[in-house]
């Protein structure tokens, strides 16, 4: 393809790979780089001796054509969940008869929600076009080329390297992560004003497992519904994890504590924060024994508050852009949406 361009995109998750896969469905080469070491981004899951955690992004619903459209191409990997979430409004377990929107269908990838984004990044990874465990931590202009861009980036053990001959470069992470890099080049300081203007909570989130449920007469432990919006203080979520279909039998739990509570207790440590939301998880299940494996994960930037109001930032002339689900909300749907509309406005 003699327009063909080299575009880098920063960021593993599912923007960066809808955008990605799109470009170079239309001929262009990509080069993703992601810090950790898969794809996912907060549609995560967790192994343990016990069975998965989706310890981020706990399902996706499906409403606009062109996302319906996408999951058509990996069939076998989604399955609608029948989670009949409940409302629990206080610390005993009383459960709301009503106040929950509307029921829509509720779909996870299995066997784990990162499955999804993982598939769809298979051709990517086959081609060697992925960077991971490498931090991208400034973007600049190529030192050889001034209408090129490269990128300085932290590998293992602090090893550095200059990734270069870019001519466009995507920044398809949250959005305080983009805006620091944004500010590391001065052309870039007015994308940089545009996406400040968009807020991420934290979110704390405990794993839980009860492998003494599986016992002859006793498939579950707690409560008989499977997921539950909460008003406790410290949660706004639960879910359990072996209700999700292709999932194993252990009974275990992911539990999201509440933005206010996880932006209180951001810099506490580890030990401190399972303690205090396995206490919330009795409080509000009923669950009282002690877990066999319990830890906790924090996402420093979980549920978008005030997204950007546009699918995604692309300035042309400068040959960067920007996308991910805080730009138009916190669903996975809407990540998608954002990394597609970004590629189409640079195709």
């Amino acid at each position: 393809m003699s327009n063909s361009k080299r575009i880098a995109i920063v960021g593993g998750g599912m923007a960066a790979i809808a955008c990605a896969r799109t470009l170079v469905q239309a001929g262009h080469s990509v080069t993703v780089f992601e810090k950790s070491h898969g794809f996912g981004g907060r549609m995560s899951t967790r192994s343990s001796a016990f069975g998965s955690f989706d310890h981020g992004a706990q399902y996706f619903t499906v409403r606009d054509g062109r996302f319906a459209q996408a999951l058509e191409t990996t069939p076998s990997i989604c399955r609608r969940w029948s989670a009949n979430t409940v409302q629990v409004l206080d610390s005993h377990g009383r459960v709301a008869e009503a106040g929950l929107p509307a029921r829509e269908p509720h779909w996870v990838a299995k066997p784990g929600m990162s499955s999804l984004v993982r598939a769809w990044a298979q051709p990517l990874i086959d081609n060697r076009s992925v960077e991971l465990q490498v931090r991208v931590t400034a973007i600049e202009k190529d030192a050889l080329d001034s209408h090129k861009w490269q990128l300085r980036t932290a590998g293992a053990e602090d090893s550095t390297h200059v990734f270069s001959g870019f001519d466009s470069v995507v920044l398809a992470i949250p959005g305080p992560q983009a805006e620091v890099l944004l500010k590391t080049h001065k052309a870039a300081s007015a994308l940089a004003k545009k996406v400040a203007k968009s807020t991420v909570a934290p979110c704390w989130t405990l794993m839980v497992a009860f492998p003494q449920a599986v016992q002859p007469g006793l498939t579950t432990l707690g409560p008989q519904w499977n997921a539950a919006r909460s008003t406790h203080h410290r949660i706004a979520w639960l879910a359990r994890e072996s209700s999700k279909p292709g999932r194993s039998a252990v009974e275990r739990w992911t539990v999201q504590a509440s933005a206010a509570w996880s932006q209180e207790h951001l810099q506490d440590d580890a030990s401190r924060v399972t303690a205090k939301l396995i206490k919330a998880f009795a409080e509000v299940t009923g669950i009282r024994a002690e877990p066999a494996h319990a830890e906790v994960h924090r996402w420093l930037y979980a549920k978008t508050e005030k997204p950007l109001g546009v699918s995604h930032l692309w300035d042309a002339k400068l040959g960067l852009g920007v996308c991910g689900d805080w730009c138009l909300g916190h669903r996975v749907e809407d990540a998608f949406v954002s990394g597609l509309e970004l590629a189409l406005a640079m195709l």
